[in-house]
Parts: structure tokens; C-alpha cells; sequence
């Protein structure tokens, strides 16, 4: 699956990517936006320091500028086009079906991710290679196409390479 066509970013004062998680969550949830739409984090390095932003995105423009309308009335910074073309998917197409232990291939049949990439290989994990997903499934567009970055487990098994509940660094100093 390509991105949609129609895109929105939103600017925020977030710094850290659970809490802009949980920030586009909410705005998705108050907007009562369709299934199909894309929600992503895109880290933001400019003169502002760095942050996290968040875009919408849909294969309507009507489901787009509705989002748009809500969220400036909402005083959101709204602008067109999401920051980059490597967001990191949030919400998504079949994401909610991507819970427990699946194949690679379940995967990909569930949802718009279109491939998994295992880190530290260059071959392409085998359809049946099990994924144990830890309810927590954060894959990132590459090159026009929404890739899940995983790395090897226990048992030959894959997890995704994002931790659900990452230890902060230092977190003993």
C-alpha cells in the first residue's frame, strides 16, 4: 500500500514519542475519523528544537479537511502535506489486528504494512517466520511503502524492533 494522497501535519510541543503517541491517538479519537486513515509521528529537528510531530492522512480530501477544520478549531498548527516521507505509523489500516503471535504473512494480509525487514540481514524473513507482536506494531514508511522493522528472538521467532516500554537511558544514575 502507498501513502494516501491527501496529507495534514500537525506541529506540537511534544518531545517524546509515547506521549505523541498518545496525543495523536486522542485527536483521532475526537476527530471520529473513518478506518483507513494513517496516523504517524516524524521527528522534527528545526530552529524550534527538536520535537515530534504528527500528520493524518486518507485517500479522501473530504475526510483530510474535515480533520483539518476540527483541529484548528481545536488551536492545532495544521499544515498541508505530512513533515517527511518516513513517519512512523501509529494508527493504520488493520493495525488493530496485529495482536499476539502471527506469521509474517499473517501479518502483511492483515494490515497496510507491505513488508517486514529484519535488522542486521539483508535477506527477507520467510512468510511463515513467526512474529510475536507484543501489541505493539510501529512500522515506518520507506520508499512509498510501509516496512516493520523487527529483529530475531527467542526460539527463531521476530518482535518488532520498537519496545512497548523502552528503558530510559541512565534510568539507574
Amino acid at each position: 500500500m502507498t501513502p494516501p494522497p491527501y496529507a495534514i501535519g500537525i506541529d506540537t510541543e511534544v518531545t517524546r514519542l509515547r506521549d505523541a503517541d498518545r496525543l495523536l491517538l486522542e485527536l483521532m479519537a475526537e476527530l471520529d475519523l473513518p478506518d483507513g486513515v494513517f496516523g504517524c509521528t516524524h521527528l522534527v529537528r528545526d530552529g524550534g528544537g527538536p520535537r515530534v510531530a504528527l500528520s493524518l492522512a486518507a485517500g479522501e480530501r473530504a475526510v483530510v479537511d474535515a480533520a483539518r477544520a476540527g483541529l484548528a478549531g481545536r488551536g492545532h498548527a495544521v499544515t498541508d502535506g505530512a513533515w517527511d516521507g518516513a513517519g512512523r505509523a501509529v494508527a493504520f489500516p488493520g493495525v488493530a489486528a496485529l495482536t499476539g503471535t502471527l506469521t509474517v504473512a499473517e501479518l502483511v494480509g492483515r494490515s497496510a504494512i507491505a513488508r517486514v525487514r529484519v535488522l542486521g540481514t539483508a535477506a527477507a524473513p520467510e512468510p511463515d517466520t513467526v512474529l510475536v507482536t507484543r501489541e505493539f506494531v510501529r512500522p515506518q514508511w520507506e520508499d512509498g511503502a510501509l516496512v516493520l522493522a523487527a529483529m530475531p528472538a527467542v526460539g527463531g521467532t521476530l518482535v518488532p524492533f520498537e519496545d512497548p516500554d523502552p528503558t530510559p537511558c541512565c534510568a539507574d544514575h
